[in-house]
């Protein structure tokens, strides 16, 4: 058995496996278009109509068709042959990306208003927050398909690396561009990114579900996904504190506002401070990979997303770009340990008769998240202000950190 241990030690044991190396691949592809679709979004609409709540009704407009159909997605990604969902999925995002391309091009500026445009990218939009519901969780629930147990923690920090250097990359280049190349350019590019994405995963092999077809009605299987994720308390701790801190902490949000009015730095400042978060959190990640974290990962995960909270506050605070982009570096250091810490709970305490159902859940409550922070960002800047929005949405989280940490001792408890 001398195996065994080598390969928990080895920060590249999981990679050794082709198959993840192309399944990583594809998902950095179709991440960095998507993180860069985001950013360009963003500042997209903001240059449409210049009003902030605007931008949060872009997360309203993906956070209504992903929590609706999230449930039912996890119920088909159990049932379905994964590899050949994943790929329907990726190609559907490809339509949406091209049909923003038109949208782009001085046909369509011709024939409509900046507002009509507006609301063409929402629909779009919408789309993608379906095609989103399916195509996410389906990603990680192939890590366990693909991943032997005893390397499922390996596994997991690797994939969050990859999700993370291709935030980085989309949030960076996103914004330059835009400067370089205008948006429709800049859509080019992402088109011919997913469409790679979906050739590299094309080289994935079948993978068929481990339910049989019909073995439960839909209902009856939706809840039994439910049900697990409300019984294993350390899940919905995890899952429950990060939501809420994304939900009001999503300062990130607002950066087209802070870039263009108040930092004063134009497109390629604003690609910086899209890419700062990430930036910090590749290399806590990658720092992760080489010396994961080995005791008390419950109470670290709490200050991690304590510290997001008050670098968040010194954000909104800051005038200076530099300052400003420290702020949201180290808030994407300490979010990178609690994506990690949250990821490694949920592969390792999932059956994976389960995983579909369990991650959909999980998507409903992180990724959505973001969308909903998106929106709440919007509202609370209408309402309040720009800086006053963010600096309230920093100590919220630092409220729901205390709240949690009384609420869920399990989860402040504990070690993997």
């Amino acid at each position: 058995m001398p195996s065994r241990p080598t390969s928990k030690n080895d920060p590249f044991a999981a990679v050794r496996i082709i198959e993840l190396r192309n399944l990583l691949t594809g998902r950095f592809l179709f991440i960095m278009g998507l993180r860069m679709l985001g950013t360009l979004v963003g500042w997209w609409v903001y240059e449409l109509t210049h009003d902030p709540f605007a931008i949060g009704l872009i997360g309203l407009s993906e956070v209504v068709p992903a929590l609706s159909f999230s449930l039912y997605a996890g119920h088909i990604i159990d049932l379905s042959e994964k590899r050949k969902l994943l790929l329907k999925g990726v190609f559907f995002y490809l339509l949406c990306a091209l049909v923003l391309l038109f949208l782009s091009t001085s046909i369509v500026k011709q024939h409509l208003s900046n507002h009509s445009i507006a609301v063409c990218i929402y629909a779009v939009i919408f789309c993608t927050g379906i095609v989103r519901s399916f195509a996410g969780p389906t990603f990680t629930v192939l890590l366990g398909y693909i991943v032997p147990k005893e390397n499922l923690q390996n596994a997991t920090t690797w994939s969050q690396g990859t999700w993370l250097s291709a935030s980085v990359s989309g949030h960076a280049t996103g914004g330059f561009l835009i400067a370089v190349v205008g948006i429709t350019g800049a859509l080019i590019t992402i088109c011919a990114l997913i469409f790679t994405s979906m050739f590299v995963l094309t080289l994935l092999k079948p993978k068929k579900s481990l339910s049989l077809p019909g073995e439960k009605k839909t209902w009856e299987s939706v809840k039994e996904g439910l049900r697990f994720v409300f019984k294993t308390k350390e899940i919905l701790g995890a899952m429950s504190l990060d939501l809420f801190a994304v939900l009001f902490g999503g300062a990130v949000a607002m950066v087209p506002v802070f870039a263009k009015d108040i930092l004063n730095v134009g497109p390629q400042g604003f690609g910086w401070l899209n890419a700062a978060a990430d930036i910090g959190s590749i290399c806590v990640v990658v720092l992760l990979t080489i010396a994961p974290l080995r005791r008390g990962q419950g109470r670290k995960l709490f200050f991690a997303v304590a510290g997001f909270g008050c670098c968040i506050i010194l954000f909104a605070l800051s005038k200076w770009f530099w300052l400003s982009f420290a702020a949201l570096m180290i808030s994407g250091m300490l979010d990178g340990i609690s994506v990690v810490v949250r990821g490694t709970i949920l592969q390792l305490k999932t059956p994976m008769e389960l995983r579909g159902r369990v991650m959909s859940v999980n998507s409903m409550f992180i990724n959505s998240s973001n969308e909903l922070g998106q929106f709440e960002s919007g509202v609370a800047a209408k309402m309040m202000g720009v800086v006053p929005s963010v600096i309230v949405g920093g100590c919220m989280t630092l409220f729901i950190v205390i709240f949690t940490w009384f609420k869920a001792p399990g989860l402040r408890k504990l070690e993997y």
